[in-house]
């Protein structure tokens, strides 16, 4: 049980990097953003990352290597559409004042696919643990939501505090992260690290 707890950990803090950079991102665009909505934001990062790996647990090895080779373009096409619109969104807003520009809403819509985007990659890590019980893989990825979503909640808060250093440009730096996220995982998918 100590490997599983262990295991669990470790994957949930590797696999919870780009969901960390993704809600520094996130509170950095909405520095007002109410208590509920972080939790709610970093639980959507959770529930996707320890779903995809149960998933991966799952459908086992056949399902997972017709899917995998894809996983690295449809993470880069996801955030890279989140990242150009908000580079342009800072492009648009970029004459507007201040006050304007500091209050911007994310929508539900955008949050759940930052969570597909950010944690599709997690897919093939469920069958690293494939020789758990079943009970020892919902440990396991009940420990990588918990990690998740305490890194994630972390990260909204960082974003949300770092606001005053970067508020003018919070969409472009946003915007940046989420370009080089996707590109990341595109890359390491491709040469298969």
């Amino acid at each position: 049980m100590p490997q599983i707890i262990l295991t669990g950990i470790f994957l949930g803090i590797g696999l919870a990097m780009d969901a960390f950079a993704v809600s520094i991102s996130d509170g950095l665009k909405e520095d007002n953003m109410k208590v509920g909505k972080c939790i709610f934001i970093a639980l959507i990062f959770a529930l996707f990352q320890l779903s995809m790996p149960l998933i991966g647990y799952f459908v086992g090895h056949t399902f997972v290597q017709y899917i995998d080779k894809f996983i690295p373009y449809i993470a880069l096409a996801l955030l890279a559409f989140l990242g150009i619109k908000m580079i342009i969104d800072f492009f648009k807003n970029k004459n507007k004042p201040q006050e304007e520009i500091t209050h911007q809403k994310i929508a539900v819509k955008v949050i759940l696919i930052q969570g597909v985007a950010t944690s599709i990659d997690a897919l093939s890590t469920g069958l690293t643990f494939a020789d758990y019980k079943i009970i020892e893989a919902i440990i396991c990825v009940l420990i990588i939501g918990v990690v998740t979503f305490t890194i994630c909640l972390a990260g909204i808060y960082i974003g949300k505090k770092s606001k005053v250093l970067v508020a003018k440009y919070a969409d472009l730096v946003g915007g940046i992260i989420l370009l080089l996220i996707g590109i990341e995982i595109f890359v390491t998918g491709l040469i298969g690290l």
